[in-house]
């Protein structure tokens, strides 16, 4: 990695296959460019242009071959130098990670980006004893100061990678999904499945009431939203439903004469501002502005409730 001096002569280390397949099912892989629930461009297995090895834009498309070897570039430029250094033992004769340690690292660094700071590389390398390793692992389960599910499952497979060489698969291989139900494209809890079916239906579509949604529900929200729509529910249909959510969650105006109504975007927010006395100038303004910088910010959710009687606006919001 750029300005850092090694603290060991050379860095070899490379994730394994079985590594890669780990780390793919874990970060889910999309061959078209969408925006994360942050609103960045990303591509192939959770690359956004901060990667350094690609700048996803608008309507980009790689196939799988290119997905892997920009992953290939990622995890060479930013997380296996920085894993083989956090995890070599470096007092007396230097001791590399084994493989399926390293793979564990890689994984663990490219979903948290804190493999040198985190305090179970410290009591592994000292073989602190399993439940004490354990404990500092899983500690890393959490997300806006709450355990999450997922993260917590991620993290017990890490772990089980790290100890005992055991790769689990996140999710099972997809297969094409059927006339009446979608398919999971990653491991989900059984509260975020729920969540999904309750974010398909606050949006206006109808998932049933199945273990999985039905097909005709996600590939109408997926072509909505300019996803492929292939029915798999993955990393960018997720994130699209999370931006769409969070869009409508956003979309009551902060402004004290304002009727809070609850609406979506482009949609219930111009009666908002109606709302508002017409003698209050300012007010009038703020929610002008305030419109502007929210349509912005959540341009492509925007898109996909234009898109129907104003397409060529659809387009141009998709565009960058």
């Amino acid at each position: 990695m750029a300005g850092l001096t090694p603290r060991f002569p050379g860095i070899t280390m490379q994730t394994s296959a079985q590594g890669r397949t780990a780390l793919k099912s874990e970060e889910g892989e999309v061959l078209k460019a969408y925006r994360d629930v942050a609103g960045n461009w990303t591509i192939g297995v959770g690359l956004t242009a901060a990667s350094g090895v690609v700048k996803p834009v608008a309507s980009m498309v790689i196939t799988a071959e290119q997905s892997d070897a920009l992953l290939t570039e990622a995890l060479r430029k930013n997380y296996e130098p920085a894993v083989e250094m956090a995890m070599t033992v470096t007092e007396g004769a230097i001791t590399r990670p084994a493989q399926n340690e390293f793979d564990a690292g890689v994984s663990f660094h490219f979903n948290t980006g804190s493999i040198a700071k985190a305090s179970w590389v410290k009591l592994w390398k000292e073989r602190s004893g399993r439940f004490n390793i354990r404990l500092a692992f899983t500690a890393w389960s959490k997300a806006g100061g709450k355990v999450l599910p997922s993260l917590k499952a991620r993290r017990e497979r890490e772990f089980a990678m790290l100890m005992d060489g055991i790769y689990y698969r996140a999710a099972e291989p997809v297969p094409a999904p059927n006339q009446l139900w979608a398919q999971w494209g990653i491991k989900l809890s059984s509260a975020e499945i729920r969540a999904v079916f309750e974010g398909l239906t606050t949006l206006g579509y109808q998932p049933g009431d199945g273990s999985v949604p039905t097909l005709t529900s996600v590939t109408a929200f997926q072509r909505a939203h300019d996803l492929t729509p292939d029915g798999i529910i993955g990393r960018a249909t997720l994130s699209t439903l999370q931006r769409a959510l969070d869009a409508r969650k956003k979309a009551t105006l902060p402004v004290a004469a304002v009727v809070a109504v609850p609406a979506a975007v482009a949609s219930g927010v111009t009666e908002q501002i109606a709302a508002i006395p017409h003698s209050d100038t300012a007010a009038i303004a703020l929610a002008v502005l305030w419109l502007a910088q929210h349509l912005w910010s959540y341009r492509d959710i925007a898109a996909a409730s234009l898109a129907p009687t104003f397409p060529r606006i659809a387009a141009y919001l998709r565009s960058f």
